[in-house]
């Protein structure tokens, strides 16, 4: 019986980081599109060429999460370095010339996003 308690808890410890990396993904995905599309934001001060990159990498970040179910933890965090490689750039340049939104929140999972407000499910991005 310890023997099945301890299998079942490395398969728990497995199902946790898959969900944990799984959701760190959708909220560094919903953080980018809101940063770009909320006018309070940075919204306003983005190129349309820097934000159409953005919302183009979100998409394509929220078609691989739909279509990746069987996915595992490394997989999800390999995708969101990906993703981070094209908003991040992006975002830093738009802080270091001054666009810091109010509140001066870090973009992504950090400080991003409203406090005490979940963010929605991938399907409402």
């Amino acid at each position: 019986m310890v023997k099945e308690a301890e299998q079942f808890a490395e398969e728990d410890k497995k199902v946790k980081g898959k969900v944990e990396a799984k959701n760190s993904l959708e909220n560094y995905l919903y953080s980018m599109k809101n940063t770009v599309t909320d006018q309070k934001k940075l919204g306003e001060k983005i190129s349309e060429e820097d934000k159409k990159s953005v919302l183009d990498a979100v998409e394509e970040g929220i078609k691989w999460v739909d279509a990746s179910v069987d996915a595992d933890e490394d997989a999800y965090k390999e995708k969101q370095k990906e993703i981070e490689g094209v908003c991040n750039p992006i975002i830093s340049k738009l802080y270091a010339a001054g666009g810091a939104p109010p509140g001066g929140g870090a973009p992504g999972g950090e400080a991003g996003g409203d406090a005490g407000e979940a963010p929605p499910s991938h399907e409402e991005l």
